[in-house]
């Protein structure tokens, strides 16, 4: 891969990530790119450094996309048949495909991802894009028995129809840019829904670039509008606009009871993903060797910035002080960098404010005497760097334990008890109930621990081990609905009953 001099911290990126950068960014709305009535700039927050500007839009530019979305959704792209659509995703994910090296960089810089981890999600996108065109193919009614009434004087047919839901509006978070962009998009394009997407203010560049990507495969016009903008502005604009049929949001609990709130205007379908704060459950038989990396990176992945992040662990007296000792030499050989360097295991955080959000729970655990096992303190350096932090002796009334951090910062609480009832009860102790792991070499044990826990996503001996194929989704108020899978793709479909007379 050629290079270009420009350095980020000393590291280059690729002639074509520079020439996205130098472009003047504005908003997509019905297969046009057009000015918008705002303009913010996003930073690299590896070291604070401005990235790009970008145009930003608001109630008026939004009405305007949703009706762009809805002319196409009643015109060329609800007359396509479903092998066109299908060619058309297949098309589009190899163009993502040929342009893996932008859209991994550009969420490194805009993000703070390590390159590896972005590397891994560019290519698990364009696997999305080409499992979802595969399944429009498989989107089929069912015949079933007439109502008993009609079929009693004469013969009648009976039959469902899977139908495009119409109109979808997507609002994607900061933390996982083009691939929360790509896990909504993908099963609505696959679904026949039309779409206006949001993308967090603070990571705006992976889908513009996903825009043009969309353009040069050929999507009709309006299919696909993005405009970019304040939550409060666009966000809540694209909420509450009578012409959405659908909203999907990915984000936290407090912004996802707003969303509720409104979409109760036309009473849209609404879905969510939300917050975490899942357990981790080390049981006193458990492969420390399989354990230790696997327990640190479920709360350090991608800086701890992930909803499924592992971050409240229960681990057995029996194996406590060994879990501590190899977390706590695991964390001191991660290297925190830009994520281009490909030595960064950690990035920064998003932004000052979410540093000084997540600093802050480290002092005030600090203050209150919770033992600090390793980490805990701010980089003196350029950029919002936190050290993977760990407290032991934690308990499930301390805010560590119960509130979503959104960092690297993880909290151990012992246990000593062998019964599967009292342990789950630990572990369900919180109104979140997105993922979760327990680790143990008695596979029998670990089914029926599992089985207890209430959450949506729980591995065993592994942690966070989502999938194209594997739904995803919370109990509680971790959310409503699934994402990826077949799930994914029934969010975006109606159920139409049909009875004839013959």
């Amino acid at each position: 891969m050629s290079v270009s001099p420009v350095p980020f911290d000393g590291n280059p990126i690729a002639p074509e990530t520079e020439r996205f950068l130098k472009e003047t960014h504005r908003l997509l709305i019905g297969g046009q790119w057009v000015e918008g009535s705002g303009e913010l700039e996003t930073r690299d927050p590896a070291t604070g450094l401005v990235l790009a500007r970008f145009q930003t839009g608001g109630a008026a530019e939004v009405d305007r996309a949703v009706k762009a979305a809805r002319a196409a959704f009643e015109g060329p792209w609800g007359r396509m048949t479903v092998a066109e659509r299908t060619a058309l995703l297949h098309k589009l994910a190899r163009v993502m495909d040929a342009n893996a090296t932008l859209l991994t960089e550009l969420d490194v810089i805009d993000n703070g991802m390590p390159r590896f981890i972005a590397g891994l999600t560019t290519a698990n996108c364009v696997e999305m894009i080409d499992y979802y065109a595969g399944a429009v193919m498989r989107i089929e009614g069912t015949i079933i028995a007439p109502p008993r009434h009609i079929a009693a004087e004469t013969e009648a047919l009976t039959y469902t129809l899977r139908e495009p839901v119409g109109v979808a509006g997507q609002i994607v978070p900061w933390n996982v840019p083009l691939s929360t962009a790509i896990l909504k998009l993908a099963p609505a394009l696959a679904a026949g829904c039309t779409v206006v997407m949001k993308p967090s203010e603070e990571t705006p560049l992976s889908a513009l670039a996903l825009g043009g990507m969309i353009l040069e495969a050929g999507i009709p016009a309006g299919v696909v509008n993005i405009v970019n903008g304040l939550g409060a502005e666009a966000g809540q604009a694209l909420a509450e606009h009578p012409g959405v049929d659908k909203i999907s949001f990915t984000g936290s609990t407090a912004t996802g009871k707003r969303i509720i709130q409104a979409a109760l205007g036309n009473l849209k379908k609404v879905s969510l993903e939300l917050g975490g704060k899942s357990p981790v459950v080390v049981m006193p038989d458990a492969d420390l060797a399989l354990a230790v990396p696997g327990v640190a990176m479920a709360t350090f992945f991608l800086q701890g910035q992930n909803c499924m992040a592992g971050t409240r662990i229960f681990a057995h007296a029996a194996i406590h002080d060994a879990l501590m000792e190899g977390v706590t030499a695991f964390c001191k050989v991660m290297t925190l960098g830009h994520g281009l360097d490909p030595a960064t295991t950690q990035g920064p955080m998003i932004s000052d404010g979410h540093a000084a959000k997540v600093m802050g729970y480290i002092e005030r655990a600090k203050a209150d005497g919770v033992t600090l096992v390793v980490g805990g303190e701010k980089l003196d350096r350029p950029g919002n760097f936190i050290q993977p932090t760990v407290f032991s002796g934690c308990d499930n009334a301390m805010p560590l334990m119960r509130e979503e951090i959104f960092g690297p910062v993880m909290a151990v609480q012992k246990f000593e008890s062998d019964d599967l009832d009292a342990i789950a009860a630990l572990a369900n102790d919180t109104p979140y109930g997105l993922s979760g792991s327990v680790w143990t070499r008695d596979l029998s044990t670990a089914h029926r621990l599992v089985k207890r826990i209430r959450a949506g996503h729980v591995s065993i001996n592994c942690h966070g081990a989502v999938g194209t194929n594997i739904p995803f989704g919370g109990y509680g108020q971790s959310g409503w609905g699934r994402e990826f899978g077949q799930e994914g793709l029934d969010a975006y479909l109606e159920t139409k009953a049909v009875t004839a007379r013959l």
